[in-house]
């Protein structure tokens, strides 16, 4: 493995030292200037950096990558920059610029350093160079019975794929998370930063997972705000599915003590579980929920809903138990478009039929309640995608600097399991529901996270906000 990201890493500094890119990148000199649609009540300025399509071809063919910048507006000279994603195929400088919250959460941050963001390649949504068009289908397929079932997902996915593959299957290749971290580390030598300081929100921390593999000495900090751990996906999902059973349990406490739930007094854990054991036997309709369909739809719904939304949650478990699935058919489907863009290029998929029946069993041993709900193991979107998979797995290098992880009830534990990899890592947590709780005016993890990008001042061990 090390071998293996020594090369990765030559190969990068030999394509960006090729790149066109390449005066940009040596003397930190990008032409700030007019943002697609303006700059907005911050007053972002945007610029354009060109990259490789294929690292592994430095002097190949190139793309554009679309940057924008919120410039430090104290006094001194900023104090370096912190490098922004909120989310895989985010738009980062929509985001940035215009999603309310999104850039006032770095006010105080900006008085210190500068604010740079990107737009991910590939994306239709973002300003960089894309893919012709989104993934058609918006859901996970549902579950096979067979392996014929299994080939026929398998060989739907590819059909679906085709439209955005085939034009540019070389773009669509490369839009895996190892190709991210190293437009990421692009942009660091083009900003001329010695060493860079990274957001990395939801799924973008899975971009700075792999710059952190990559590029481990060219991190002064980097903030992972509410993502997954990536160094192991087997027992990874076994740990996300023990999460699903906290969660189950928290709600299950909440019912005993709330009033309006319309369990409470029964036994919701054997409710449930006689439940889940009737719809193996009978599909509940609408929607056909076999009880592995009912694990999966309470596990998101307990990651994706907030107590706010928990009466609809034992609304629904009280319906099923009379054989209608109407309310949880109603809650928001599994899977979407184009992430699965980057996820497929980054997670590994069964094999086989039996390959899959043998992890849902496991995860049903270890989570009884929830079985695969809250896991990646059922979400099948990625069966026979045209793509490789591209992620190192394994822990992260041992040369990484101390991590600041941060999260909520919903999105700690993955966090936590990331940067616990990395000596000296803290972590801020927030007994709430909620994403990415950085960006939502929480004045507390404001203060910490700010302070660690700053001065490298980490909180205390076991800090809530």
């Amino acid at each position: 493995m090390n071998i293996t990201r020594a090369l990765a890493a030559a190969i990068t500094l030999v394509a960006v030292c090729h790149s066109p890119a390449t005066a940009a990148a040596r003397e930190g000199a990008l032409s700030w200037g007019d943002c697609p649609g303006g700059g907005g009540a911050m007053g972002m300025r945007c610029t354009t950096l060109r990259v490789p399509v294929d690292w592994s071809k430095p002097g190949g063919r190139t793309i554009e990558l679309k940057l924008g910048r919120l410039a430090a507006t104290g006094s001194r000279p900023a104090r370096g920059t912190v490098l922004a994603n909120f989310g895989a195929g985010a738009p980062g400088i929509a985001y940035l610029r215009d999603v309310p919250g999104v850039s006032t959460a770095f006010t105080q941050l900006r008085q210190s350093m500068d604010i740079v963001t990107w737009d991910p390649r590939g994306y239709t949504n973002g300003y960089s160079t894309h893919l012709p068009c989104q993934i058609k289908s918006k859901t996970d397929p549902e579950l096979p019975d067979d392996q014929a079932g299994f080939d026929r997902i398998a060989a739907g996915n590819r059909a679906d794929a085709a439209p955005c593959h085939d034009p540019d299957p070389q773009l669509f290749d490369s839009i895996g998370s190892v190709t991210h971290a190293r437009d990421m580390e692009a942009i660091r030598r083009a900003l001329g930063e010695s060493k860079i300081n990274l957001f990395m929100g939801s799924y973008g921390g899975t971009f700075g997972q792999a710059y952190a593999h990559l590029f481990p000495k060219r991190i002064r900090t980097m903030v992972l705000d509410g993502t997954g751990n990536m160094s192991d996906p087997e027992k990874e999902n076994a740990a996300r599915a023990r999460d699903s059973e906290r969660r189950l349990r928290r709600f299950i406490a909440w019912c005993a003590d709330e009033p309006s739930c319309v369990l409470r007094g029964k036994d919701v854990p054997r409710l449930w579980q006689d439940l889940v054991a009737q719809a193996d036997r009978v599909p509940l309709q609408p929607g056909g929920f076999d009880g592995v369909k009912l694990q999966d739809y309470l596990g998101q719904a307990l990651i994706s809903q907030g107590p706010e939304r928990w009466p609809a949650i034992a609304e629904a478990i009280a319906a099923a138990g009379r054989g209608d699935a109407s309310k949880f058919a109603a809650f928001p489907a599994l899977g979407g478009p184009n992430p699965d863009v980057i996820a497929c290029q980054d997670m590994p998929r069964p094999a086989s039929y039996a390959a899959l029946k043998a992890a849902m069993k496991r995860l049903r041993a270890v989570a009884s309640n929830t079985g695969t709900g809250g896991t990646t193991v059922t979400r099948l979107r990625c069966l026979g995608y045209p793509s490789p998979v591209t992620f190192p797995t394994g822990p992260l290098p041992k040369t990484v600097p101390p991590l600041l992880g941060v999260g909520t009830w919903v999105d700690f534990p993955g966090t936590e399991r990331v940067v616990r990899q990395v000596r000296g890592s803290r972590t801020i947590y927030h007994d709430g529901p909620g994403h990415e709780i950085y960006l939502s005016g929480n004045a507390c993890v404001t203060e910490k996270v700010n302070a660690y990008f700053v001065d490298k001042i980490l909180p205390a061990p076991g800090t809530e906000c």
